[in-house]
This record gives structure tokens, C-alpha cells and sequence, in this order.
């Protein structure tokens, strides 16, 4: 987690709850482990949602247009 932390108040479903602690039990993870296991997911399923977004955006290209555009951004980035 970063330096600073917020406190969350969330529901979900009591099923949801058992089955998310038995799995971090059975992993060796402790209590303090859910607030990470959280983050972690939150912040894979934002990636995913930009993920989507991107190719969303290039979707009436063709792949040699995405392509290119791709190494130019490299090659603009390795050059600093």
C-alpha cells in the first residue's frame, strides 16, 4: 500500500465475505491481508477498465496503424 491510507466502509454479500476470508486463510494470509487483497483488486480491474478504454479508442484502425503509433511513442520515450 502507499504511504497514506484511507479507511473504506463497503458492503458485499455475507457468501462473498466467507468465501473471500476462507480463501485468504487458506493461503496463510492474516487479517490485515484483506485490505491488500482489496487494493490489489481494485486496482487490476481500473487497469482493465483503461485497458478496454484503449483498445476501445483504436478499435477502426488496423493493426499496422496501431502498430506504428505504438513505436513512435517508444521511440519518442527512449529519447527522453
Amino acid at each position: 500500500m502507499g504511504e497514506e491510507t484511507v479507511r473504506w466502509t463497503i458492503l458485499v454479500d455475507k457468501a462473498t465475505d466467507i468465501n473471500l476470508r476462507t480463501y485468504l486463510a487458506q493461503k496463510g494470509m492474516k487479517k490485515g491481508d484483506l485490505s491488500k487483497f482489496v487494493e490489489d483488486a481494485v486496482n487490476r480491474r481500473l487497469f482493465r477498465s483503461l485497458v478496454d478504454e484503449f483498445r476501445a479508442g483504436f478499435a477502426d484502425m488496423d493493426e499496422e496503424e496501431v502498430a506504428e503509433l505504438a513505436e513512435e511513442a517508444i521511440t519518442t520515450v527512449r529519447k527522453g
